[in-house]
C-alpha cells in the first residue's frame, strides 16, 4: 500500500510538472500569436499556424504508423469537438490579438468551471448545491473582469468569452469521443480546426495575403513549435497523474500569461482584474476539492 502510494505521488508529481511546463509554453504562443498578427492578418496567422501545427502532428502520427482517416475520426462526438475547436480557436485568436494578453488568458481560466456546468447540464452528472455555488462565484469573477455597464467596458471583451466557451464545449466532446483516438491524432484535427477558423475569417477580413519577412516568419515557426509542444505536454500531464491532483495547475497559466502581458506589452493590471481573477481561481480549486472528495453531499 506504501508503494502503491508512493508511485502515485510521484505520477501526480510528474504530472503537474508537466501540466506547469505546458501551461507556460501556451502563455509563449500566444506572445508569438500576438507578435505575429501585428505584421499579418489575424486570418493568415490563424491559416498559417493552423496548417503548421496539423502538418507537424500529421508527420508524427504517420511515424508512429497510425492512420489519420478512420471510423473514429468521423464519429459524432469528434464532429462536436472540431466544431467547438473552430469556434473557441476563432475568437480566442481574435481575444489575444485585439484586446490585452492579460485580460484575455484571465477570462479563458474560467473554462474548468463551464466545463462542470456542461457536464451537469449535458452529461447528467451530479452537481450539489455547493458546486453550483462555486460555478456562479466563477461567473462573477468574469463579470468583474468583463465590467460590463461601466466605462472600462468593451465589446471586444467577449471575444475571450466566446473563445472560452468554445473551448469549455471542445472539452466536453473530447469525454464523448473514442478512446483509441491518440494524441498526434487529436493534434491532427485541432490545429487543422486553426487552419478552418482561419479561411472562414479570411472570407470575412477580405484582406490580401502578405508575404511574411524573415523575422515574423521566425515568430511564427516559434508560435507553432510553442503549440505543438504545449499540446504535447498538457496530453502528457493528463495522463500521468491523477486528474484532480493534475488540473489545478492549468491555472499557472494566468501567471504566465500576465507576466507576459505586464512585461512585453506594458499592460495595466488592476485590482479589478485581480479580484475577478481570485473569484476565478478560488471557484475552480474548490470544484475541483470536491470532485476528489465523492463521499460528500454536495
Amino acid at each position: 500500500m506504501t508503494i502503491n502510494l508512493n508511485i502515485d505521488r510521484h505520477a501526480n508529481l510528474v504530472g503537474s510538472f508537466w501540466m506547469i511546463i505546458a501551461m507556460a509554453i501556451f502563455a509563449i504562443e500566444d506572445v508569438f500569436i500576438k507578435i505575429v498578427s501585428e505584421s499579418l492578418p489575424i486570418a493568415q496567422t490563424m491559416i498559417l499556424f493552423g496548417l503548421g501545427g496539423s502538418l507537424t502532428f500529421a508527420c508524427v502520427a504517420l511515424l508512429k504508423k497510425e492512420r489519420l482517416l478512420n471510423p473514429d475520426v468521423l464519429s459524432r462526438p469528434m464532429r462536436f469537438r472540431i466544431f467547438f475547436e473552430i469556434f473557441g480557436r476563432l475568437f480566442y485568436a481574435l481575444a489575444i490579438t485585439l484586446t490585452p494578453l492579460s485580460a484575455a488568458t484571465v477570462i479563458l481560466q474560467a473554462t474548468p468551471i463551464f466545463v462542470v456546468a456542461g457536464a451537469a447540464l449535458f452529461f447528467r452528472e451530479k452537481v450539489g448545491i455547493r458546486r453550483w455555488a462555486a460555478i456562479c462565484v466563477g461567473l462573477i469573477g468574469v463579470v468583474v473582469i468583463i465590467r460590463p455597464g461601466t466605462d472600462s467596458f468593451s465589446m471586444l471583451s467577449i471575444l475571450a468569452l466566446l473563445g472560452m466557451l468554445g473551448f469549455a464545449g471542445r472539452d466536453l466532446a473530447s469525454r464523448a469521443a473514442p478512446a483509441s483516438i491518440s494524441t498526434s491524432i487529436l493534434g491532427v484535427y485541432g490545429f487543422f480546426a486553426v487552419f478552418i477558423a482561419g479561411v472562414l475569417l479570411s472570407f470575412w477580413e477580405d484582406t490580401p495575403f502578405i508575404l511574411p519577412n524573415a523575422k515574423t516568419s521566425l515568430y511564427l515557426l516559434g508560435a507553432i513549435l510553442a503549440g505543438v509542444s504545449a499540446y504535447s505536454g498538457l496530453m502528457k500531464a493528463m495522463r500521468t497523474g491523477e486528474v484532480s491532483a493534475v488540473t489545478p495547475f492549468r491555472y499557472s497559466r494566468l501567471l504566465f500569461g500576465m507576466a507576459f502581458g505586464v512585461l512585453l506589452f506594458n499592460e495595466q493590471v488592476d485590482i479589478t482584474m485581480l479580484i475577478g481573477c481570485g473569484l476565478i481561481i478560488v471557484s475552480g480549486l474548490f470544484i475541483l476539492w470536491k470532485r476528489k472528495k465523492p463521499t460528500s453531499l454536495s
